[in-house]
């Protein structure tokens, strides 16, 4: 099969045919239909997790299961499914308590590979997913069935994107009717958690971005107000739309400590700071002042928008097909694998909500 491999980290993926072992106890086979790039990828394949080449890449996937291993029962061949980076086990205490994106318990693909390339070298799972190819093996876990009928490109924005910033307003901060919502970041994850806030009843949404164009398409996604972050104080302009208030939830859906720093500032008294946005090992630190907190503001973590696979994608399937969900929108281009590179660039660029890589 081919797959995009980074041997590398800061060079170009290669796309070369790798081989790929069955699936052992639990796991599943996939034959990927469409993986969308995500900002975490390029995270990956640049250095900055700590991760150790040579890998593959891609954890925002959707296809058709190929093969079961042993003691697979929810799922069987020929299934179309979400394959996603969270997996559980269903018994640890994080699992038991409703919390199965933080499971804490090991899996034998942690430790091990299923692919090799063509000189026998093992290629990690990058992001416990690498989707970059034609096939995946993953957890049981990790998949979920959707129907026949929805677009598997549609269904691979499920995977990360869309759960991630849209659960971080309805799951993390479960976010009420006729609040006021800050959205910092405008990129795939931001425009979800917009449409997150609108989708929640909020009567303010203020997205944030140093785009423009972003910031019009965030527009389309639900946000009622937008500020260029390059050349207006973003602080002061959101508390002038607040009245000098500041709002009840901001949203950093961009790895940035500064952006972190921007959204704490601009809440309000018993308001809420979200992090999301997952920022590089390097530059992960930053600073806030005790006191801002005593006066009741909280600041919350959110991972995979606290997803619960088996509650929340089948919820956002019936809402995409109610036409209350946006996914369509939110795909800037489609690429073969063997064009990746171009597609990541373009990505990277900041002119591009998601591409996605699709297989014949």
């Amino acid at each position: 099969m081919k797959a995009a491999v980074c041997y590398e980290f800061g060079k170009p993926l290669v796309v070369e045919e790798i081989e790929i072992d069955p699936p052992k106890a639990g796991e599943i086979k996939v034959k990927v239909a469409a993986c969308s790039i995500c900002h975490s990828d390029v995270h990956l394949i640049r250095g900055d997790w700590g991760n150790e080449p040579p890998l593959v890449a891609g954890h925002e996937a959707a296809g058709v299961i190929e093969e079961i291993g042993p003691g697979v029962s929810r799922l069987r061949p020929g299934d179309h499914v979400v394959v996603t980076l969270i997996r559980s086990c269903g018994s640890c205490y994080f699992c038991t308590i409703g919390r199965p994106f933080n499971c804490e318990a090991n899996f034998p693909l942690q430790t091990e590979s299923r692919l090799r390339n063509q000189e026998g070298v093992s290629l990690a799972h990058g992001i416990k997913t690498a989707a970059f190819a034609e096939f995946c093996i993953v957890d049981q876990s990790q998949a979920v069935k959707v129907p026949e009928d929805l677009s598997l490109e549609c269904a691979s924005l499920l995977a990360c994107g869309v759960i991630t910033g849209l659960g971080s307003v309805t799951n993390t901060a479960r976010v009420e009717a006729r609040s006021r919502v800050a959205v910092i970041g405008a990129g795939g994850v931001g425009v979800n958690a917009v449409q997150g806030a609108a989708l929640s009843g909020a009567s303010m949404v203020v997205a944030v971005d140093l785009r423009d164009d972003k910031l019009e398409a965030a527009r389309l996604f639900g946000a009622t107000h937008t500020i260029n972050a390059k050349s207006d104080d973003v602080v002061a302009a959101v508390k002038a739309l607040t009245d000098g208030r500041g709002v009840d939830y901001a949203f950093a859906t961009v790895g940035s400590p500064a952006a972190i720093s921007q959204a704490i500032e601009m809440v309000h008294i018993g308001g809420a700071t979200v992090i999301v946005g997952m920022p590089s090992l390097n530059d992960a630190l930053f600073s806030v002042d005790a006191h801002h907190l005593t006066y009741g503001r909280r600041i919350l973590g959110s991972n995979m928008g606290s997803t619960r696979l088996l509650v929340d994608v089948p919820r956002l399937v019936d809402l995409y097909r109610e036409g209350r969900l946006k996914l369509d929108e939110l795909i800037s281009g489609r690429y073969p694998l063997e064009q990746i590179n171009e597609a990541i660039e373009s990505m990277e660029s900041g002119e591009a909500l998601r591409n996605v890589i699709v297989f014949e």
